[in-house]
This record gives structure tokens, sequence and C-alpha cells, in this order.
């Protein structure tokens, strides 16, 4: 595997290690470090002291204020040299949108944003301690063999310090490395953190599963309010034209067929409305809404739902077609003789499971099982399957509830 940060190169390969460029960056990541670190401490001091002296007569303010919004310029600073032991990007996170035009709202914003301080607080951090442990690093790990090793230039005696440089030399470049490791996980934690990307991909993946979520409840919505009620309308006309026909006419016969058939209709409008998203789950909650999806499986099913609350919109829909596929597919494929659900929250992660008496087998890789999986993982979940051939078969499903 090629090795993406220092740290990676110096665990995987401690001996061909020495034969690449990864000390070397190192070796100058602490330097440039100690240089940068030096350089700030003189100028923020020196701009803190100012700003002081001079805050009575107005301009110390805005000095203030630069060495308040110079933390992000050594923020950047530290983000760029991080690319000498840390190959993966260091993108800058975004400050906040000012909340109107102009320099004031700016200013306002950027001061009340949480990144500007946190910014500031590394740079006090890096000014008065991470860059003075780097000089000490490379002293110890460069300066003081060289110390022992010329010894005995001064003194002749003192040749048994060459031995103790000699042994120290070897152990250089991974003193300086490990070192150099550290400081720049450090760095990217605080200034660039790695996961701050998969953060916003999983912010808008929950609000996309929010999104969908709302419109199926508005498809069903329409389906239970609109058409459904329109056809049922319409049954009751023809019942009325029913009425006026003969009890033995052709029309009388022609309209029981067409009755019949709308009535059929609406009642597929009616289990197509609940698989869209079932009106119970909204209006009373998963544990009415599983009830009710039990109650009209084919299969014996045992429910034991105890929640002490609803849940979010997002989780419960999610529940509600888990436990709707995963009975479908004990119908169809298991040949079970009965199932079981059952729900509880567990401090604020709910615990779903489904399990029925069948066959088992069950592929975790079908398409009705990965879909299940995705929709779990959409929702932040897990889903766990046990189908040991001759059963039974247990779905386990966690899914947080933040």
């Amino acid at each position: 595997m090629h090795a993406r940060t220092a740290w990676q190169a110096l665990a995987h390969h401690p001996l061909a290690f020495l034969a690449t460029l990864w000390p070397w960056r190192a070796l100058a990541y602490l330097l440039s470090g100690v240089g940068v670190g030096a350089l700030t401490l003189v100028v923020l001091v020196s701009g803190l002291l100012t700003g002081l002296v001079l805050l009575p007569v107005g301009v110390g303010a805005a000095v203030l204020l630069a060495v308040v919004l110079g933390g992000g310029v050594v923020a950047r600073v530290e983000r760029w040299r991080l690319r000498l032991v840390d190959l993966d990007p260091a993108a800058t996170p975004a400050h906040r949108a000012p909340d109107a035009p102009g320099a004031r709202a700016w200013l306002r914003t950027r001061l009340r944003d949480r990144l500007t301080w946190r910014e500031l607080g590394f740079t006090a951090v890096s000014m008065t301690a991470l860059w003075w442990m780097d000089l000490l690093v490379l002293a110890f790990a460069l300066a003081l063999p060289v110390l022992c090793v010329t010894a005995p230039l001064d003194d002749p005696g003192a040749w048994p310090w060459v031995v103790i440089g000699l042994a120290l030399l070897p152990a250089a470049p991974y003193t300086v490395t490990g070192w150099a490791g550290a400081r720049a996980a450090l760095t990217r934690l605080v200034l660039a953190p790695r996961d701050a990307e998969l953060t916003e991909v999983r912010a808008s993946r929950a609000r996309l599963v929010g999104a969908f979520d709302a419109e199926r409840r508005r498809i069903e919505r329409d389906l239970h309010d609109g058409a459904q009620q329109r056809l049922v309308s319409v049954n009751v006309l023809l019942g009325l034209a029913r009425l006026d026909a003969g009890p033995d006419s052709p029309l009388g016969h022609q309209l029981d067929a067409i009755q019949g058939e709308l009535t059929t209709a609406v009642g597929e409008l009616r289990e197509l409305s609940r698989g869209v998203h079932p009106r119970a789950l909204t209006d009373q909650g998963l544990a009415a809404a599983l009830t009710n999806l039990t109650a009209r499986s084919p299969l014996p099913v045992t429910v034991d739902v105890a929640l002490p609350g609803p849940l979010p919109a997002p989780v419960a829909s999610t529940a509600y077609f888990v436990v709707a596929e995963a009975l479908a597919n004990a119908t169809k494929h298991s040949g079970a003789g009965r199932a079981e659900v059952q729900a509880r929250l567990r401090t604020d992660t709910l615990v779903l499971t489904v399990r029925d008496d069948g066959r088992g087998g069950a592929d975790p890789a079908g398409r009705g099982l990965t879909g299940l999986a995705d929709r779990v993982a959409a929702a932040d979940g897990i889903l766990r399957l046990s189908s040991p051939s001759g059963g039974p078969t247990l779905l386990h499903v966690e899914m947080p509830c933040h």
C-alpha cells in the first residue's frame, strides 16, 4: 500500500522507510515549524502589545482585530505545510457566510464564527508550545548525537560519548518522523479534519432522506384524499344508478360488473397508498403502523413494540419498511409458520428485530436485502442478518434517533 502520511510510511516499512524521502520531508516539516512558530510569536505578540498600548486612542482596537484574524493566516500556512508529511488534501473549512452585505457584517460574522476562534486557539498553542517542541526534538535527534561524536575533539578522554552519539544517530529519522507525524495529526484534527467532507455528505444524505420521506407522505395523502375519495364517490353514484335499473336488465348486470371492478380498484389503490406511506405511521406512530401491517399479513406475527414516544420520521419510516419487506420475504420464500417483530429504544438507538421460523438461507447480497441495507445506511444505521440453512432467520437493525 502506498503511504499517504509519514506515520504510515514509518509503520508499514520501518527499514525501507529510511531509503525514502519521508525522513527528509519530516525534517523539513519540523524546521519550517520552528521558523513559522518563531515568526508568529514575534509578530502576534508585537501586535498584541501595540494594540493594548494604542487602545486608548482607538487605533489599538483595529490592531487587536488584526491579531485575532491573523490566526486564519497562520492556519492557512499550517495547512499548506501539512503537505510535507500528509499527502491528503487539507482543504480550508468554510467560514460562515455574512448575514448582510458590507465590511461590518463580514467582521461581525467572522468574529462569531467558531472556526475563527479555533484557528486563533491553534495559533496560540503553536507559537507558545509546538514550535518549542519541534526545536527540542530536533536538538535531541540531531544536535545531541553530533555533540557526542565531536566531544573528543575538545576532550580526548570523552571518547565514550562517541559510542553514545553513534548509537543515537540511527534513531534520529524515527524520532523526527514520529514527532512530525504526531504534530501533523494534531494540525489535521484541529484545522483540516478528514471527516469534514464526510460529515457534509451525511448531512446531505439525511436531507435527501427527509425530503424523500416527505414526498412519500404527500403522495400517500394525495392518493387517500384525492383519487381514492373520487373513486369511492363514483362507486356510490353507480350504486344509485343500479337502483334505477331493473334487477335482471342488461344495464343492471353491467353496472354490477363495473361496481365490482371499481371496488377492486379502490382496494388496490388503498393498498398502494399504504405501501407508499401508511397513514397510521404519520397519525399514530410506529407501534400502531406495525400492528396494522402484521394484522394484514398472511403469516401469524407476534408484535412486541415498546417505545417511550414518537421517533424521528425518517427512522420510523425506515423501520416500517424494513419490517414490511422482511415479512414479505418470509411469506414468499422461507416457508415460515410464524414470525416475531420486536422494537426497543436503547438510550438513543432504535433496536429492531424480525425473526421467522422458516428454512433460512437468505442471501444478504440479494436485491431486496441489499435495498434494505442501503435504506438503513441512509438513516445512519446498520443491518445484520443471520439466516443459516434450516433457519431460523433473524434480521437485526440499529438506527440512531438523534
